[in-house]
């Protein structure tokens, strides 16, 4: 039975003013191993992966926190997180805690009295109960640190107030052959959830439009009591999995207001009208999403002074290009070159650049992405490829032209794109995983 306006919902929740923000934690959840990214993963987490020339991906979330004006942030961690952690001490100490601002991070600590690591994603909040308990919230806002996307979480909150809701699911609209591969929402004519499930073989499309499903993002806005008794409940439950699609959400639609809210009202520099919201957790996918960031009018605009990707800055002399001979040339055409950057005598098209990255003499770069601190020696010829940070390209190496060779040394995915790692090159192992 769902309940009537009001049941379970804060006091005041009409209540439409500023102060909201700052009765709002964020908590983003970034102890994924990102394991379909292969080698990327090997020494960091997927949150910790470089993006954009000059971004990691969990820049995308805080960002959007702070840009919506909510800057009372966790950071939950696990697997591989020495990176995420540095990354984070370097680039958001800006936030100050004298105003009650703060990223604050939250490591696995097995605080439970079965002492188990994180066991889902709700079992990852349940164990940070005392934390969110202390900062006395009504709302919390609970991000996957994975995505890349521009989201004003302050709609997703103001309509979560209107609607007296208990919870609310970002939702994306997809077509519904691909929502399969999702957690769809099925609601009525007000929004309001009235089924979910994960995975389903035949989704539900939204009511109107048979083509379209709504799909969760895995951003969810609680009532902050309402959360503490559902996470609570659910930890006693030995049968559960201890994840919010599988568990909680489930459990939730038909006792209680939860709502879907679509991402298109909320969607930060839409190109075209289509919102863009990434999930690079595989080489395909996240090759495709830098490259696209090197076309005229990308879907992610990084340019918008309004809405910035906030990061750490490294201090870095600007990109150049040097020789202009017949024979060399440093040129870089349709791509994207960050700070630190020296293409000397090379060619590059069509490619994304992280800083300081050095290539030399006759070398040609097509179609790749080149990640931090790589050097790549001349007579070089790279196509199609994603090079791991501080790799050594060696003089005369070629790759992405033949896959059968390629694999030999390589990793090459389906759609035909090598990665390159120093491991692969027979770089040293040791000083290859202290550097990230």
């Amino acid at each position: 039975m769902i309940n009537q306006p009001g049941t379970n919902s804060s006091s005041g929740s009409r209540n439409h003013s500023h102060a909201a923000h700052n009765d709002t934690l964020a908590l983003v959840l970034a102890g994924g191993r990102g394991s379909r990214l292969h080698q990327l993963t090997d020494w960091r987490s997927k949150p910790a992966v470089p993006f954009g020339g000059k971004f990691r991906i969990i820049d995308f979330p805080l960002s959007n926190c702070v840009n919506s004006g909510i800057r009372r942030i966790g950071v939950v961690t696990q697997y591989k997180a020495q990176s995420l952690i540095r990354h984070i001490q370097h680039g958001w100490s800006f936030l100050d805690g004298r105003f009650k601002e703060f990223v604050e991070l939250l490591p696995a600590q097995q605080q439970t009295a079965d002492e188990t690591w994180y066991q889902g994603t709700a079992d990852a909040v349940f164990q940070n109960l005392d934390t969110l308990r202390r900062h006395d919230a009504k709302y919390v806002l609970i991000l996957g640190g994975d995505h890349v996307y521009k989201m004003d979480y302050s709609k997703l909150l103001e309509e979560h107030i209107e609607q007296s809701a208990d919870m609310t699911v970002a939702c994306l609209e997809v077509p519904v052959q691909e929502a399969g591969a999702f957690g769809v929402m099925g609601v009525n004519d007000h929004w309001q959830i009235t089924s979910f499930a994960e995975k389903p073989d035949n989704p539900i499309p939204i009511p109107g439009h048979p083509d379209k499903a709504l799909v969760s993002m895995g951003i969810y806005i609680f009532n902050a009591e309402f959360l503490y008794q559902q996470l609570i409940r659910d930890h006693h439950v030995h049968e559960s999995s201890h994840d919010f699609g599988k568990d909680l959400i489930p459990y939730m639609v038909p006792r209680y207001r939860v709502f879907a809210h679509r991402f298109y009202n909320s969607c930060v520099n839409m190109s075209s009208g289509i919102p863009y919201w990434r999930d690079v957790g595989t080489i395909d996918a996240y090759w495709e999403a830098n490259l696209d960031l090197t076309l005229v009018t990308p879907q992610l605009n990084l340019y918008d002074v309004d809405w910035p990707i906030w990061t750490h800055q490294e201090q870095l002399p600007p990109a150049k290009f040097v020789f202009d001979d017949n024979d060399r040339r440093g040129q870089a055409l349709d791509s994207s070159v960050s700070g630190g950057c020296i293409i000397s005598g090379a060619t590059v098209r069509r490619s994304l650049l992280f800083s300081n990255v050095k290539v030399n003499s006759y070398s040609i770069i097509e179609d790749s992405v080149i990640l931090p601190d790589v050097v790549v020696h001349r007579n070089a010829r790279l196509r199609r490829v994603v090079v791991e940070k501080r790799c050594v390209i060696p003089e005369g190496l070629v790759a992405g032209y033949n896959p059968e060779e390629d694999q030999q040394r390589f990793r090459v995915t389906e759609r035909g794109v090598t990665l390159i790692t120093s491991e692969m090159l027979g770089q040293n192992l040791y000083e290859y995983s202290q550097k990230f």
